[in-house]
């Protein structure tokens, strides 16, 4: 049975191979879910450049160039750090899409502001365009980094067309 993700995973390396595209992943919320969906497709290299896991906010800044001052404004569970965070995915590996997750899968750690469930998804260009999607989604822990995934390839494959 293929993973979860896959056939989302599949078509958006199809639509990346027919484009000349490259992609790499910056997560934090997914932990490395989304690389895996694009890494079990056989082939996945010749598009897959590489991904950064950054769960903490130091790593968000160290690894991405997420300013301070986005981290402590609005926190790492915005739309400024996902826009950053997808910037950054593509800057620093060289790709030409980047694709970020950052948000609260659960069961703990939300708010009345920003609740369990809450995602950002950001997707970049390296020439300068980008978007960010804001979700709430519901279930468990594992309910919400599943949707996440989806999403995320979802909104790279519509980066790639772009």
């Amino acid at each position: 049975m293929p993973e979860a993700g896959y056939e989302a995973a599949a078509g958006l390396l199809e639509l990346l191979r027919a484009h000349g595209l490259t992609i790499a992943t910056a997560e934090s919320c997914t932990g490395g879910l989304v690389a895996g969906a694009l890494t079990a497709v056989p082939g996945s290299s010749d598009a897959v450049v590489g991904g950064f896991v950054t769960y903490s906010n130091g790593m968000k800044t160290r690894m991405l160039g997420v300013p301070e001052e986005v981290l402590a404004s609005v926190g790492a569970v915005s739309e400024a750090c996902a826009r950053r965070m997808a910037e950054g995915a593509a800057r620093e590996s060289g790709a030409d899409i980047g694709v970020s997750t950052t948000g609260i899968a659960g069961p703990g750690g939300g708010s009345a502001e920003k609740p369990v469930g809450l995602v950002y998804i950001g997707a970049a260009r390296r020439d300068g365009r980008s978007e960010v999607q804001r979700h709430v989604f519901p279930g468990d822990r594992a309910a919400v980094r599943a949707a996440t995934v989806e999403a995320a390839l979802r909104l790279a494959a519509e980066m790639a067309r772009a």
